[in-house]
């Protein structure tokens, strides 16, 4: 018996497959970071252009969408992000990124690709009244694209929102989906502890900011595992350290970079107070200065549960039963920020390579191209089935 991943895969045109593929693969050997992506765009319009849209560029800097279908009416947004990241690439593909220290670690080359067989085959017929926005933002990767395009006007007209993430941790032929809270809202923190520095021989004779750093580290876990509710989802993560240049000698400064993740309004609101509270504490305890700088980054990414219910009845119509998986990620993303203006749902698609687990963020990240034509798929459909409902 024919799996439905397998029936499902049979009805996308092996042209068009490639026609995808070389897509991806083109955009991964040229990657371009965050507010960077001029070559990306300038690719993205020539295709669009010869489906017979036209694109607006330079939509929050880089950016660029198109409109089509009616010209009023409840407009659909697609939504695909453009920007690779700062990573020396060490797949050994023969794809693999021409740019040092430049890769497409985290799937979005085929985001790409799949937001442009979307606006392709869209563009091709649509049924009277519908009407979509195709959008392609640069720098999801905390560098505020999505507020920059919102800036810009990418969500005037809007009435929903809709896109994709592929996603290492499903394999393909499963979707990660929930209604409501799905990706965290992510925070970032830089604290610096100072002291006025000594010999390492006579610790006695100053204040140590080493040994206040290992202490707040320490704390700062204690902010999840005994201020935040067990039933709440949250994390705190110290995730660089840097200070000293001698083995003898006590620095007068030390730099720490973390962040903050959280899915609840509650944890979100507290989380800046518990840090610099724990920091001030940490300095009276340990006789140093320290100054803490918190920055939000991305608000929790919210599914609508009416659009999440469209979203999940178009993937078992075209996976079957079974293929939406329960997924939430202390990861976070910036579609948050259209889900918060718009009613929207925003889905994994599995990706990873069957018994080669590819972490996103990583050297070696790569990803199943078959869930490209996955990808394009579902995409296209809950377009059309938002579309539809929209205007009933």
């Amino acid at each position: 018996m024919t799996a439905p991943i397998d029936r499902a895969l049979q009805t996308f045109p092996e042209r068009e497959l490639e026609s995808l593929v070389a897509l991806r693969r083109d955009l991964h050997r040229h990657p371009e970071i965050g507010f960077e992506e001029v070559r990306t765009s300038e690719t993205i319009a020539g295709r669009l252009r010869a489906a017979g849209l036209t694109p607006r560029r330079g939509v929050g800097k880089t950016g660029l969408t198109a409109d089509f279908g009616a010209p009023e009416g409840p407009r659909v947004m697609i939504r695909a992000d453009m920007d690779a990241l700062p990573i020396r690439e060490e797949t050994g593909a023969p794809y693999a990124s021409e740019i040092p220290d430049r890769m497409h670690a985290c799937g979005h080359d085929g985001h790409v690709a799949i937001g442009v067989a979307v606006a392709e085959r869209l563009a091709g017929g649509a049924p009277e009244g519908s009407a979509w926005r195709s959008l392609f933002q640069p720098a999801e990767e905390g560098a505020g694209g999505a507020h920059a395009m919102v800036g810009d006007g990418a969500l005037d007209g809007v009435a929903a929102a809709v896109g994709l993430h592929l996603w290492n941790p499903l394999p393909v032929g499963k979707v990660g989906l929930v209604a409501g809270p799905q990706m965290a809202a992510v925070d970032e923190f830089e604290i610096v502890v100072r002291g006025p520095g000594g010999h390492g021989a006579a610790p006695h004779e100053t204040f140590d900011p080493i040994l206040a750093s290992a202490r707040l580290v320490d704390a700062l876990q204690t902010i999840v595992s005994r201020e935040i509710s067990p039933l709440d989802s949250a994390v705190v993560t110290v995730a660089s350290i840097h200070g000293g240049s001698a083995f003898n000698i006590i620095p007068k400064e030390v730099r720490l970079l973390g962040t903050a993740r959280s899915f609840s309004p509650e944890a979100h609101r507290a989380l800046p107070e518990k840090v610099d509270r724990v920091a001030r504490g940490v300095a009276l305890a340990s006789g140093v200065a320290i100054d803490v700088a918190y920055r939000r980054i991305n608000e929790p990414t919210v599914n609508d549960p009416a659009m999440a219910a469209l979203v999940a009845e178009t993937v078992e119509e075209i996976l079957g039963p079974g293929a939406v998986v329960e997924t939430r990620t202390m990861g976070g993303e910036d579609m948050s920020v259209y889900l918060r203006k718009v009613p929207g749902c925003f889905f994994f698609v599995g990706s990873g390579f069957p018994g080669d687990y590819r972490p996103h963020h990583s050297p070696v990240f790569d990803f199943d191209e078959r869930a490209l034509a996955v990808g394009a798929l579902l995409l296209e459909a809950c377009a059309r089935k938002i579309s539809a409902w929209l205007r009933r």
